[in-house]
């Protein structure tokens, strides 16, 4: 007779976790709106360069991302993992320390990007010394979540813990091969990749990391919190097979899809594209796994606003898996890419999914580990339909503001020429669109505020049972089948397999789409006329990253008549050999610079002058932040050699010891702009030694190394 054995669940860790759930929640979604108001208010912008739009967007992401999302992920494995093993979490100084480690990494990305030190990358923004630590905290988590799994007492992995074991070993590729750098000082580094290389390996990174960190752990816990609340078992096991393997196969392939009519050569955005459409019978298979768990429980949903959260939720996460594919087809991606509607479908999927699932489990879990009750059932309903109506009030006018964008992008006289040559036409029109959407914004976080306030309540009429008792039967050492099981129960039983085998699958596609562009040349055609920046231009090109300036200016003009008669001719591969990090955007608020500097487009070096210091004193009615502490700073020039040596390592062709007199030539051409502003009538003495003519040296060289062909309708 097996003898049962007893233990204790670590309650404890969960809430800690779930503490910081609900406070970088609030943190990140207040960041959140006060740059939604400062799109419409520039003046909340502050003229302070930690308070710009452009510094606290990736603060804002980051925060949802890796914050709020991040501790509910680690708040509902805690919990969910140590139940379905049936054993105490590994390691209790294991658990802490990851959790505390975790926090630290949050506190110095908030304290990193505000002040600028950033590698600009989507979802990557965050600096050498950060990206090591969060290996390190990732590394531990893995070792605390594995050693748990091989000490359980249940034999079978249940599908939750499937995808959290793809989840922790594909980050762990994504994250490191992201961030392959090679640092220039203590807070700076240049990737090992550039131009449209590291474009690819970027989206490879950002598209996958919506999928392993914002999706595939949510489905892990949607497959243990779903069943739980609506009390009945998952609607199909052979569904929840096909919907893992098939899900983290073909996801892995679908980077390049937020790179279509880009430089990324043909054979690759085709296969985004391919694999992007097949996404949608694996991520519908999960959302209607999900859904009709809830067969027969209708009466409950209309009732609970546990299950009203995870039906909204589940949802979401049918909305943004059918909208993704959409947006992935050439000629509807044509219309969505640099619009405000890739911004709406982020949101659907980030406020939609993982926050109304998060908020969901929140309430179902609070009152079991307090032994409590839930302190207002009428409180959670307010937050919900403050919530729903918030993602709504959120969504639509973004997608009404992207639909108006692009007819006024496209418009032609019937002469041939562009309606509104100038692009701040086109955002005037959408401003009114940005104010409903911070209604949205409002509602959704004024729930979050309620719900936060019941589950501190309920919280506050319990107590914590920080070791919740248990029993289980130890774990046979020898598998007995008493009858014919399904093939799949193997792999259930062994979890290195199940590691290895989500290994293989997301290297495939990583591989076959990486490694022509690493290593066969015809992918990226050189330039001969293409020349490495001068160190000024270097060092304007490193304050226009620092700035967070590509958040709302892309520099990549697609192969279509509206782009090339407003910018000029359409970007080449060869163009960005040099370019790390690539600066192609993903979002236009501004106009493209790719062809800044050159035909009917360049500007004079007085009017950039006067544009960064007071946008609207050059362009009425621009909603750009004002940089006047750009005119202030001294241009810190002790970074440029190290910069050089980095570059020559990476391959950047500047002449051996060029280091050593590269301050000098940084020197003679700051002096020449300095005279060609006090030409121009800016009269501020000592200007040559001021950050803004590095920026300017940067404006101005955009776009001058290949022949371009002016804008028509300029």
């Amino acid at each position: 007779m097996t003898q049962v054995e007893h233990f204790h669940y670590d309650n404890a860790i969960v809430k800690k976790f779930a503490y910081a759930t609900m406070l970088w929640g609030i943190v990140g979604m207040l960041v959140g709106l006060w740059i939604a108001l400062e799109l419409v208010f520039p003046v909340l912008n502050l003229d302070t360069p930690w308070l710009s739009f452009g510094r606290l967007r990736p603060l804002h992401t980051n925060a949802i991302i890796f914050a709020f999302v991040g501790n509910g992920i680690f708040m509902g494995v805690y919990y969910s993992l140590q139940r379905l093993m049936k054993a105490r979490m590994f390691s209790d100084l294991l658990s802490n320390l990851h959790f505390w480690a975790w926090q630290l990494i949050i506190v110095s990305a908030a304290l990193t990007l505000p002040f600028g030190f950033t590698t600009s990358g989507e979802y990557a923004e965050l600096t050498w010394p950060i990206d090591i630590a969060i290996t390190l905290v990732w590394v531990i988590f893995g070792i605390n979540m594995f050693g748990t799994i091989i000490k359980r007492r249940e034999e079978h992995l249940y599908v939750a813990v499937w995808f959290y074991i793809a989840t922790w070993i594909t980050v762990a590729v994504l994250h490191i091969v992201r961030n392959l750098e090679i640092p220039t000082s203590g807070l700076h580094s240049y990737g090992v990749f550039a131009g449209v290389q590291e474009a690819l390996v970027q989206w490879w990174y950002g598209h996958n990391a919506v999928a392993f960190f914002l999706t595939t752990p949510y489905l892990g816990l949607m497959y243990y919190f779903m069943p739980k609340a609506a009390n009945r078992p998952v609607f199909s096991y052979r569904l929840s097979i096909v919907h893992f393997w098939a899900l983290i196969f073909i996801y892995i392939w679908a980077g390049p899809h937020h790179l279509l009519y880009t430089s990324l050569p043909d054979w690759a955005q085709s296969l985004g594209m391919v694999f992007s459409l097949m996404l949608i019978a694996p991520s519908w298979g999960g959302m209607l796994n999900g859904l009709l768990t809830l067969r027969g429980a209708w009466d409950r949903v209309r009732q609970d606003p546990i299950l009203k959260f995870m039906v909204v939720a589940v949802t979401a996460y049918g909305m943004s898996t059918f909208e993704g594919p959409m947006m992935s087809i050439k000629s509807f991606n044509a219309i969505t890419h640099y619009s405000d509607w890739t911004i709406a479908h982020v949101h659907v999927g980030a406020l939609g999914w993982n926050g109304m699932l998060t908020f969901g489990i929140l309430y179902w879990l609070m009152p079991r580990i307090f032994d409590t009750k839930l302190y207002s059932v009428k409180l959670a309903n307010t937050h919900f339909w403050l919530g729903t109506l918030g993602i709504i009030f959120y969504a639509i006018p973004l997608y009404w503001a992207a639909v108006v964008q692009n007819l006024m992008w496209r418009a032609f006289t019937p002469d041939g020429f562009l309606v509104y040559p100038n692009f701040l036409e086109t955002v005037t029109q959408i401003v009114p669109m940005y104010g409903i959407r911070i209604i949205g914004g409002t509602l959704f976080i004024t729930g979050v505020i309620v719900g936060i306030y019941n589950l501190l309540k309920t919280a506050g009429s319990g107590n914590l049972i920080a070791n919740e008792a248990a029993e289980a039967p130890a774990l046979p050492t020898k598998h007995i089948a008493e009858h014919k099981e399904h093939w799949h129960r193997w792999i259930e039983r062994k979890p290195m397999q199940m590691l290895v085998a989500s290994l293989v699958l997301v290297l495939i596609g990583g591989m076959v789409e990486m490694f022509p562009m690493w290593w066969v040349d015809d992918n990226v055609p050189k330039i001969a006329s293409v020349k490495p920046y001068t160190p000024l231009e270097l060092q304007g090109r490193d304050l226009f990253v620092r700035e967070g300036c590509v958040g709302c200016h892309s520099q990549m003009v697609r192969p279509f008549r509206f782009e090339t008669e407003r910018y000029g001719e359409y970007s080449k591969s060869g163009e960005f050999i040099y370019d790390r990090p690539f600066l192609w955007g993903s979002k236009r608020t501004g106009p493209d610079l790719a062809r800044e500097g050159v035909g009917k487009l360049k500007k004079s070096d007085s009017w950039h002058y006067n544009h960064l210091i007071d946008p609207t004193s050059t362009s009425p009615g621009s909603i750009m932040p004002a940089y006047p502490w750009l005119a202030e700073n001294d241009l810190d020039i002790s970074t440029t050699a190290s910069k050089i040596k980095v570059l020559q390592q990476l391959g950047t062709p500047y002449d051996s010891g060029y280091e050593t007199i590269a301050n000098e030539d940084l020197a003679a051409q700051a002096q020449r702009i300095g005279k060609s502003l006090k030409g121009e009538g800016v009269e501020q003495a000592g200007v040559e030694k001021k950050e803004i003519v590095a920026i300017i040296a940067y404006l101005q060289r955009l776009g001058v190394d290949i022949t371009v062909q002016a804008p028509a309708g300029k």
